[in-house]
């Protein structure tokens, strides 16, 4: 069959497939344990990778948006023209209902696109940490719930405001503002639940000159050795906030 510009593309398996995105800032951050998660769940996974190139697919052809983290600060447009662009994006998947997931920068870049103020942190917050979930995720799903407390790795040095219409839903000694809920299908989290060994040392490896002894950075030694178990627990969550985001709507 003879194909023109204006015919749609015959269904097959891969056309069929949901689309996820990730907006991936840096070589060194990237989707961790999200990308087996994709793959199990059924997803075609896409990147814009803006150490490359900063071109954004049209925001109707995505039905997932991974926001990665990143070394740079959402305020650093004079030296990243395209976070203008990025926020626009994130912004209008968010308004559109789109599932949309940040991770720490990604979580600020939420924030900003929704209009909150990001700025640097009190502490850095750099190893282990435990956060806490703050009651009131409720049972009726409307919001989803963190355990009262989980230990999980932590690379920042700055945090958001709550955005306007947003849900704080955990917290931790060093940042009150370790995660929030925009709407149904938007959530925001400061730490990294997608860490793996191996992107734990790839961070370490490229970010080492952050590890300034202070109250919640740990050192290398310590921060390197967490067991496979405290990586499996993060992932899981991880695995539970991208089903939750992607469930069926009622």
């Amino acid at each position: 069959m003879r194909i023109t510009a204006h015919q749609p593309l015959p269904s097959t398996p891969e056309t069929m497939r949901k689309r996820a995105h990730i907006l991936q800032h840096v070589p060194f951050e990237g989707p961790g344990s999200i990308g087996p998660w994709l793959e199990a769940a059924g997803y075609a996974a896409t990147r814009t990778r803006f150490f490359e190139s900063a071109a954004l697919p049209a925001a109707d052809d995505v039905d997932l948006l991974v926001v990665m983290g990143g070394p740079m600060s959402v305020n650093d447009e004079p030296l990243h023209p395209w976070l203008a662009d990025e926020k626009r994006f994130v912004r209008a998947a968010m308004e559109a209902g789109t599932p949309v997931l940040g991770i720490c920068l990604g979580a600020q870049l939420m924030a900003a696109a929704l209009g909150a103020a990001v700025r640097p942190n009190g502490e850095k917050e750099i190893g282990w940490f435990p956060v806490e979930g703050l009651a009131g995720g409720g049972g009726d799903g409307a919001l989803f719930s963190f355990p009262p407390s989980t230990e999980v790795f932590h690379w920042h040095g700055e945090t958001f405001d709550l955005p306007p219409g947003a849900v704080r839903l955990a917290s931790s000694r060093a940042c009150a503002n370790q995660a929030f809920q925009y709407g149904e299908r938007a959530i925001g989290l400061q730490f990294h639940l997608e860490t793996t060994p191996e992107t734990a040392r790839e961070i370490v490896a490229h970010c080492r000159d952050e590890l300034v002894p202070a109250r919640f950075v740990q050192a290398e030694s310590d921060l390197l050795s967490a067991p496979p178990a405290r990586y499996a627990a993060i992932n899981g969550l991880m695995g539970r906030i991208l089903a939750w985001l992607t469930r069926p709507a009622v």
